[in-house]
């Protein structure tokens, strides 16, 4: 089993920053694959970004590539998104999830392979 409670949303204006942390509890966290989704009012929820086991691997929407990082910390069992240059267009619920590796890019654009999910975080970003 793994809990995952998301923090750092907030508004910012168009242009800023915001880091959103994921705080996971159980013995096993290293072992997943973890990623950001978002869910704007009356849209499904979107792939945003996710990082295999060790970090070494990272995916992101075109959307937000070159904008949003992702991170991880095992030791700490925390992972992060790092969103600069924002803009009102981002302005979601984010949701921290976790779930079993896949073999390419397009697995992680689907809403279906994460097993948890975190309560999500609101972020909005004013123009």
């Amino acid at each position: 089993q793994v809990q995952l409670v998301e923090s750092g949303g907030g508004l910012v204006q168009a242009g800023g920053s915001l880091r959103l942390s994921c705080a996971a509890s159980g013995r096993t966290f290293s072992t997943y694959a973890m990623g950001w989704f978002r869910q704007a009012p009356g849209k499904e929820r979107e792939f945003v970004a996710a990082i295999n086991w060790s970090g070494g691997t990272t995916y992101y929407a075109d959307s937000v590539k070159g904008r949003f990082t992702i991170s991880r910390d095992n030791a700490k069992k925390m992972v992060y998104l790092q969103m600069n240059s924002l803009k009102p267009e981002d302005t979601a619920v984010y949701y921290c999830a976790a779930g079993p590796h896949g073999s390419d890019s397009y697995y992680y654009t689907q809403k279906e392979w994460p097993t948890y999910w975190g309560q999500g975080t609101q972020v909005t970003v004013s123009s």
